[in-house]
């Protein structure tokens, strides 16, 4: 622990703004000094007191309820007092302050973001991943989002990781005790089915991380563009896919001149849609507020997960609209307009004014025809799909660290099927594949690491 992990902290654990009730939350080795300068009373553990909060000269700041939690049987394995009273700011920051005058003699200081979560971590209340399940659940969006974060919180996916280094720890003393032993090595493979527990541990590690893909999904969301010419529909899909005139609509090329975002939920995934300024070439517009808008587009266009390239169905026979698609499929690096590509979705809108035979989805953005095909469709292009065993919260680090995992046991395989196995080499690629999955729950990890976690979490929680 760092020097500063010794401090008692407190911090308002309420959001800002005016509410019915607020929080102001103290942590510490012990606080029995700031519970008497508070509630000038005996706190009976985890019960509720009712009493009233006065500054230092015995002025009435407010009544409300004092709970005192004693290490270790508290959130963060410290003891732990909750104040709670009215929700008003100046209520909780008269409160605050208060605090920090009655707990000056014991070195109490505001807490930092997440520092309170980053005190159950270090207490081993909570792994890492568990940690950070509980900003994950503070920040969803979606009820699946908030779901697997809570199956994260309660340990799921801890649970599964575990399960896995387990696996690698048993058979890394195997390789590592052979090692003590070299005329056994020939017969080890052989005896200890090496060969298969390295099978089953890269299919049970293959499972982790696909649900851990749709855990990632949950929590960031897919970013799509949608991209195509001027009035081939796309201010009037995001329109229909978020339910609500988002965009101004009209028949007037150029109308979009900057981007205009929603986030949108299907099937609990948030899709943050952006619907950007029609597509052409610089020459053909002497608008320079257009043409910052169509920098912007193919700004968006780089950054995004999917792009969804809108064709209008009515205007396939136009010259000038051909000569325009090409372009805009050579700018997003298609061989030609309607090639594949994985980062590009081919949509053909107007389909309730023109029909046609086209190798792509087919939708009326007027209409709402074909629009759940699309939905479906953005999904699939994401790789999302809902896993019968539950999903559980995911950052990218975790799936980083899963990643390298698989790297290291494809490799420890590749060691035990060679003509001559090094039992070294393989020992050492189990050893790096079990250190990556102790980075999911912070059993190896460095401050940089945990700071830079913690930083992203609100104060006082």
């Amino acid at each position: 622990m760092l020097p500063r992990h010794h401090d008692p902290i407190v911090a308002i654990a309420t959001a800002p703004g005016r509410g019915a009730v607020g929080i102001v939350r103290a942590s510490g080795r012990q606080l029995q000094p700031l519970i008497e300068a508070i509630c000038r009373q005996p706190l009976k553990p985890r019960h509720a007191t009712y009493l009233g909060f006065a500054d230092a000269d015995g002025q009435a700041i407010d009544q409300g309820l004092a709970i005192h939690f004693p290490a270790p049987h508290s959130y963060t394995g410290e003891d732990v007092l909750e104040l709670q009273a009215h929700g008003g700011p100046v209520v909780l920051q008269l409160l605050l302050a208060r605090c920090l005058e009655a707990g000056r003699e014991i070195g109490l200081r505001l807490a930092e973001p997440g520092e309170f979560t980053e005190r159950a971590f270090l207490n081993d209340k909570l792994d890492l991943a568990q940690a950070e399940a509980v900003s994950d659940l503070i920040d969803a969006s979606t009820e699946a989002a908030a779901r697997s974060a809570s199956r994260s919180l309660s340990g799921a996916f801890s649970q599964q990781v575990d399960g896995l280094r387990q696996q690698i720890v048993d058979l890394r003393m195997l390789v590592e005790a052979t090692l003590d032993f070299p005329e056994e090595e020939i017969d080890f493979l052989e005896k200890a089915d090496a060969r298969g527990r390295l099978a089953r541990l890269h299919g049970a590690l293959a499972g982790v991380l696909d649900r851990a893909h749709q855990g990632a999904l949950l929590r960031e969301g897919i970013r799509v563009v949608l991209a195509g010419q001027p009035n081939v529909g796309k201010s009037s899909l995001l329109n229909a896919l978020a339910g609500a005139e988002l965009a101004i609509v009209t028949p007037i090329p150029g109308t979009t001149r900057d981007k205009v975002s929603e986030t949108i939920q299907i099937e609990g995934v948030p899709l943050h849609v952006t619907d950007t300024a029609g597509l052409r070439a610089d020459d053909e517009t002497h608008d320079e507020v257009e043409r910052i808008g169509i920098a912007r587009s193919w700004s968006e266009i780089e950054g995004a997960d999917a792009v969804i390239f809108l064709h209008d169905l009515t205007r396939r026979d136009e010259a000038g609209y051909q000569r325009g698609e090409a372009r805009v499929a050579q700018r997003l690096g298609l061989a030609d307009v309607h090639a594949e590509h994985p980062r590009v979705l081919h949509v053909f809108n107007k389909a309730d004014a023109a029909d046609a035979e086209v190798p792509g989805l087919k939708l009326s953005a007027r209409t709402g025809s074909g629009l759940q095909a699309l939905r479906a469709a953005l999904l699939q292009r994401a790789g999302w799909h809902a896993s019968p065993e539950g999903v559980f919260i995911a950052r990218a680090r975790h799936l980083r660290a899963l990643q390298r995992t698989r790297e290291h046991l494809a490799l420890a395989e590749a060691h035990a099927d060679a003509p001559d196995p090094a039992l070294d080499l393989l020992a050492e690629e189990l050893r790096l594949a079990h250190n990556a999955l102790g980075e999911i729950t912070g059993a190896f990890s460095a401050d940089d690491l945990l700071g830079e976690i913690f930083s992203r979490f609100c104060i006082g929680k």
